[in-house]
């Protein structure tokens, strides 16, 4: 927080809401630090990973993936999610931890671990469902060997689809749960560590349904295309935190659309 006394939130009793005076305590300059460089650290670690991964990955295109291809499929995935998606939970966290210290009167606890662990789960799922496309993609001969879509057609259909889904009410509900971390933690609270792995749950909810279709543009520009991840990953964070993320939203969903346009008509 950046207010240096206590702030008192009080809602009206209902399941699932912060139904008490809530006290929110600034977070302390350690506990500040601790989550920071925690978040700091497993980010550099994926990034690293990926760097590493990119020097090493190929991807022969006329055989088969067996078991182990999806797996290490799957952890490529999972890797580059965490590297994309833990610096926008920051704010979250943060909060959640002055909050969890208001009301338990104590500083970072386990429940701020399982909260990051329960954001972080969502995002496991989604790196499932997005390997598995790619096993899909590559046995039917959609991939080129930069993993990015062989077909134009494709790659304007997936741009064009992203782009229309950044200009829905969908794409305006989960990302203003995003950008407003106090709206969501008194709406959604829930006590006890099983409430902050749930409360994580459900934020990392908001926040795939807010990045989803963005995640898929990597079918179009290469999956392991460290540049383009990197732009998108700075896109979703001035989304998310910027002040005018749903400006920023809209404009990038008609960049994608015209692009997509131009895929599908050459």
């Amino acid at each position: 927080m950046t207010r240096a006394e206590r702030t008192t939130v009080n809602t009206r009793p209902s399941p699932g809401a912060v139904h008490n005076s809530t006290a929110i305590a600034p977070v302390s300059r350690r506990d500040r630090l601790l989550i920071g460089s925690c978040i700091l650290l497993i980010t550099a670690l994926a990034w690293a990973y990926l760097v590493y991964l990119d020097g090493k990955m190929g991807m022969v295109m006329d055989v088969p993936w067996g078991a182990r291809d999806l797996f290490f499929t799957f952890v490529m995935w999972a890797v580059m999610m965490v590297g994309m998606m833990t610096a926008p939970a920051t704010p979250v966290l943060l909060l959640f931890a002055g909050t969890h210290a208001g009301r338990a009167r104590r500083g970072v606890s386990l429940a701020v671990l399982l909260f990051g662990l329960g954001y972080i789960t969502v995002w496991l799922g989604f790196s499932v469902c997005a390997a598995v496309t790619q096993w899909a993609l590559h046995e039917a001969a959609l991939l080129s060997p930069a993993m990015s879509a062989s077909s134009p057609r494709l790659a304007g259909a997936i741009l064009i689809g992203a782009g229309v889904f950044q200009l829905t009410a969908l794409k305006r509900a989960c990302l203003t749960q995003c950008q407003s971390p106090l709206g969501f933690l008194m709406s959604n609270w829930r006590d006890g560590r099983s409430g902050a792995f749930q409360m994580g749950l459900r934020h990392g909810a908001y926040c795939l349904g807010c990045c989803w279709a963005l995640m898929c543009v990597l079918f179009v520009v290469g999956v392991m295309n460290l540049a383009w991840v990197g732009v998108l990953a700075a896109f979703i964070l001035v989304e998310k935190i910027g002040p005018s993320g749903a400006r920023v939203a809209r404009i990038g969903g008609a960049i994608m659309i015209a692009f997509g346009v131009r895929f599908v008509a050459a």
